[in-house]
């Protein structure tokens, strides 16, 4: 009777590649960041009804501000794409002007996000005011906060890429901020389509 052949033993081959480590763990925070967005929609959509004789969602929202606001972090979406291209080509002034534009574009959605939440608050939309205005501020403030940390990281980008060129940890760092600004984009998406464009016909 032959003797069973015993399988060899595959030798290691040493730690994943820095670009999977890095990948995975950034998916991780991204895909936890999601299930907090996931809360504060449920919590939005529990609160929405609760107006206390205040104001909805069709007496604050003013959809041309919103449709700038939209078209400013969707383009956004396109020049980070772009960055990231010619950051892969290695042609870091081009890499640089995309960023730029991308933080730009950023500032200006912040900037038309404040003057909405400034606007509500002087004609005492606060939320203090029910349980909507609590669920709103909550949700896009929230999302506001991410954008601001990712003008912030994008600022370090770019200084990064000033000082280092084009070196395999810039690059790594470049595709996790990739991966967060279009991020933000996709949750905003859904803010859009759920808290201005349901709440402004409801």
């Amino acid at each position: 009777m032959s003797a069973v052949p015993t399988p060899r033993r595959s030798e290691w081959a040493g730690p994943p590649a820095k670009d999977i480590v890095t990948a995975y763990g950034f998916w991780m925070f991204l895909i936890g960041d999601v299930i907090m967005f996931a809360s504060f929609f449920a919590g939005y959509a529990v609160l929405a009804g609760g107006r206390a004789g205040g104001p909805g969602p069709a007496d604050i929202i003013e959809l041309p501000n919103v449709a700038v606001q939209t078209l400013c972090l969707l383009t956004s979406t396109l020049t980070c794409a772009l960055a990231g291209v010619m950051a892969e080509r290695r042609r870091m002034a081009w890499t640089q002007l995309w960023l730029l534009a991308t933080g730009l574009l950023g500032v200006i959605f912040l900037a038309l996000e404040i003057r909405e939440f400034s606007h509500l608050i002087e004609m005492g939309a606060t939320p203090q005011r029910s349980a909507f205005l609590s669920g709103f501020f909550m949700l896009v403030g929230c999302h506001g906060v991410h954008v601001v940390a990712g003008i912030l990281w994008l600022g370090t980008m770019m200084a990064q890429v000033a000082v280092r060129g084009p070196k395999a940890y810039v690059q790594r760092r470049l595709s996790a901020f990739m991966l967060y600004w279009h991020a933000l984009d996709i949750v905003w998406v859904g803010l859009f389509s759920i808290v201005y464009i349901w709440g402004s016909i409801t």
